[in-house]
């Protein structure tokens, strides 16, 4: 028969046998803890260097541009053609008072100072009148009537959190007036009274297929329509996606999947609208019309068997017209786009390190409960000890 004594040595032994046990837990754990620190703290380092390298690049690439542009300037002074396009489109814009366009017309042009002060304004591409040029006049009507007027007058933000920052509401889901555009409209005077269309880059879906090759455009290589015998339509001149104009700056790394204003928000404007030089010519080739078409003299096809007829809207506010394009030397192309896609790294790279400080951050906190934790149980269990240091002693290990 076990005496009580007994039984209370062996409850003595199994509690220093649970202390020593848990207490190399507990070491095991702050040491894996400590390993993971040490793991986080190196990606920063590395991510940090290649950042500093990154933008090192960045620097000596937006110097060869600067002297390309200061030898150039008096080329470019020459052309006031495009520049008087653009105000036209502008001017246009600004008399629809109400629009969201209309303010950030007017904010871009008197109001540059509050702007910078904005940190939602850097996530607002433009307008998107403004952010496509088309060779001739009568184009520019039809692709912008083709859009209608609400789409020429939308916004064009970067990301979902520009999207929201452009509009609150209270807690009765009513606007609020005093933040976002509209706080910035009331602020200078233009309140925003219009509903206005935004689009979103990171939630368009992008074309996925190949560019046009050796095009310092980035036209996309869409697959030219064929009749069912095989033969290419008459009159077709092109896609209306690849007649738009871009602005070297936007056309690569807009997104922050690192796609252009081409295959993103042209091609979800236009997807594969052909384009016809007349209207005889575009009916001809209905049966391989996929998305709409339409033609120089006036004719258009919405999408197959849907035909807008009468007389049309007229939209004032168009994309401005191209001017005669500068024979850029073919090394300027090159640098402004190594330097979009460097900076779409950069900006990526500042995610990643952001993500790696976040778990080292957690990683640190997990340590420091688990390192208190420690304590709190060797000081515990050294209580223990000392009220039964036989047991203890005589633990196993």
């Amino acid at each position: 028969m076990v005496s009580g004594e007994d039984m209370q040595n062996g409850a003595y032994s199994q509690q220093a046998e649970y202390i020593v046990n848990y207490s190399k837990k507990l070491q095991d754990d702050l040491q894996v803890l400590g390993q993971k620190i040490k793991h986080y703290e190196d990606n920063v380092k590395c991510l940090k260097a290649q950042q500093n390298r990154l933008e090192e690049s960045i620097l000596d690439m937006q110097v060869a541009l600067g002297k390309f542009h200061t030898t150039n300037h008096a080329t470019e002074n020459e052309d006031h053609v495009h520049v008087k396009s653009e105000d036209e489109t502008i001017e246009h814009m600004l008399r629809h008072e109400k629009s969201a366009a209309a303010i950030l017309c007017q904010l871009k042009t008197h109001h540059g100072a509050q702007a910078s002060n904005l940190q939602w304004t850097k996530d607002v591409v433009g307008i998107v009148a403004t952010l496509g040029k088309v060779d001739d006049d009568n184009l520019s009507r039809l692709l912008s009537g083709y859009l209608g007027l609400e789409t020429m007058l939308a916004v064009v933000c970067k990301t979902q959190e520009g999207v929201k920052a452009l509009e609150a509401y209270d807690k009765e889901g009513l606007i609020n007036k005093s933040l976002g555009l509209h706080g910035l409209g009331s602020s200078i005077g233009r309140p925003v009274d219009a509903p206005f269309l935004v689009f979103c880059l990171e939630s368009l879906s992008p074309y996925v297929g190949e560019f046009m090759a050796n095009d310092p455009q980035r036209r996309l290589d869409l697959l030219k329509p064929r009749l069912p015998d095989g033969e290419p339509p008459f009159g077709f001149l092109g896609f209306a996606v690849n007649m738009i104009t871009i602005d070297s700056v936007h056309l690569h790394c807009i997104s922050n999947t690192g796609n252009g204003l081409r295959e993103t928000l042209f091609y979800n404007l236009f997807l594969n609208l052909q384009v016809y030089k007349s209207r005889e010519d575009m009916l001809k080739a209905l049966p391989c019309i996929t998305n709409g078409a339409i033609s120089l003299d006036g004719g258009m096809v919405r999408r197959p068997g849907v035909f807008p007829l009468g007389n049309r809207e007229v939209i004032d506010v168009k994309f401005p017209k191209n001017s005669e394009v500068l024979k850029l030397h073919k090394n300027y192309f090159e640098t402004e786009k190594r330097m979009k896609e460097t900076n779409w790294k950069k900006e990526r790279m500042w995610e990643d390190m952001q993500r790696e400080q976040a778990l080292l951050d957690h990683a640190k906190f997990n340590y420091e409960i688990k390192k208190r934790e420690f304590v709190q149980f060797v000081g515990q269990s050294s209580s223990y000890t000392a009220q039964h240091p036989y047991q203890a002693r005589s633990a196993p290990r």
